[in-house]
């Protein structure tokens, strides 16, 4: 009766562990399962996570790279690899990806110092971290590198932006440009009319006629100047501030326009023995602008060519030709023409032609094909030029045509 009372605690107890032991087993399949599903689920997020980094570093303009404590590139985002001309990044020396040490400097002394870094550079066309693809001349780049908090595994990483700035660099300079050319253009009349005053008043020459009058026609003379080169500035100014989109646009006859400019060079056509000529401008082309700025843009083309070939015996031709989608308008001349060294910096400011031809300098105020330039941009047109010495110079504007204007 007891062994058989013993076998039936010891079977009990056996199938009690027995439970027990399927139950533990159950459960730590159960927690493996469960376990793996949270790795699973975690490196999904994880994938999310970079990714969304991925998809927000790339929209960035400018270039983004994460550099580790061995100066390895670790990540590049869209805007890096397009400026570096889509050559692999991520696993190089950040040494080996720069063309120039001067951008990679910053960043260097950033991962020696752990401080933050932003650094100013100015590169020439050919070190540029574009390549090729540079064709500005002169850029300018901003580095900013900073390191970031410690990864887990306690190698810092750093950040680097690269931002581009040389349009701002470019814009800088024209302006600095702009003021020391129209301070050099302005004070030399001034300089010259406050001359012939003190002669006229000091030494007494106000009480003489004819010395007086000579004095004051060129002080006449050289105020004009300075009212033209005021008048010129502010017209660039109102097309370079935003005032250009508030043009007077409305269709005019483009036969028009040239009579007012020819009206108002008659005397000089006519004492220059010069010849002004018109090629398909009839009543019936018209334009579809602010006929101010189209009055000025003729007006200093033919002016221009009249001043660079003061001699007898100029032609200067006015065309016009359209098509079924834009408008084409040139200003032609058979003088001297243009060195091709000069062609590309004509629509410059104050850009003056050296006229190797002449010992006299061609006066001006140096700003009216830049007007030019800037009215038919305004316009949403291009003007171009081309240039034989001695044969022909033209300029060539093109402006989209607009459909169903009529006066």
């Amino acid at each position: 009766m007891i062994s058989e009372l013993a076998t039936i605690v010891a079977t009990s107890a056996l199938v009690a562990i027995a439970i027990l032991w399927f139950r533990l087993r159950r459960s730590r399949s159960e927690f493996s399962s469960e376990v793996n599903a949270w790795k699973q689920r975690l490196e999904i997020d994880l994938r999310h996570a970079r990714e969304e980094r991925n998809r927000l570093l790339d929209a960035l303009g400018d270039a983004f790279l994460l550099v580790d404590a061995t100066e390895t590139i670790r990540f590049a985002n869209q805007a890096a690899r397009i400026l570096f001309g889509h050559r692999e990044l991520v696993g190089r020396p950040v040494r080996e990806i720069f063309i120039d040490p001067r951008l990679a400097d910053a960043l260097l002394r950033c991962l020696a110092s752990g401080e933050p870094v932003q650094s100013r550079i100015l590169l020439s066309q050919q070190t540029s971290p574009r390549g090729s693809l540079e064709t500005r001349g002169v850029n300018a780049w901003v580095i900013d590198a900073a390191r970031l908090s410690d990864t887990p595994e306690g190698e810092p990483s750093t950040r680097v932006v690269i931002r581009d700035v040389t349009s701002e660099h470019q814009l800088e300079q024209v302006r600095k440009d702009f003021v020391a050319n129209a301070s050099h253009e302005l004070r030399t009349p001034l300089a010259i009319i406050n001359g012939y005053l003190e002669n006229l008043l000091d030494d007494g020459m106000i009480d003489e006629p004819e010395m007086a009058r000579r004095f004051l026609t060129v002080m006449r003379k050289h105020t004009d100047r300075i009212s033209r080169i005021v008048e010129d500035m502010l017209v660039i100014s109102r097309l370079e501030s935003g005032e250009a989109g508030t043009l007077k646009i409305e269709p005019f006859r483009f036969r028009s326009c040239v009579n007012d400019i020819l009206e108002r060079l008659e005397s000089v056509i006519r004492n220059q023995r010069a010849e002004v000529c018109t090629r398909r401008v009839d009543g019936e082309v018209i334009l579809h602008g602010d006929r101010f700025y189209w009055t000025q843009v003729l007006f200093n083309l033919v002016e221009n060519a009249l001043k660079q070939n003061p001699h007898p015996g100029l032609r200067v031709e006015i065309g016009c030709e359209a098509d079924a989608e834009q408008i084409r308008v040139w200003v032609s001349d058979n003088g001297v023409g243009i060195p091709s060294a000069d062609l590309p910096h004509i629509f410059r400011r104050f850009y003056r032609v050296e006229k190797h031809h002449s010992q006299q300098e061609i006066k001006g105020t140096g700003l009216g094909l830049s007007i030019v330039k800037r009215a038919i941009e305004a316009h949403h047109g291009t003007i171009t030029v081309t240039s034989t010495p001695g044969r022909e110079t033209r300029f060539l504007i093109t402006i989209p045509k607009v459909e169903g204007v009529v006066l």
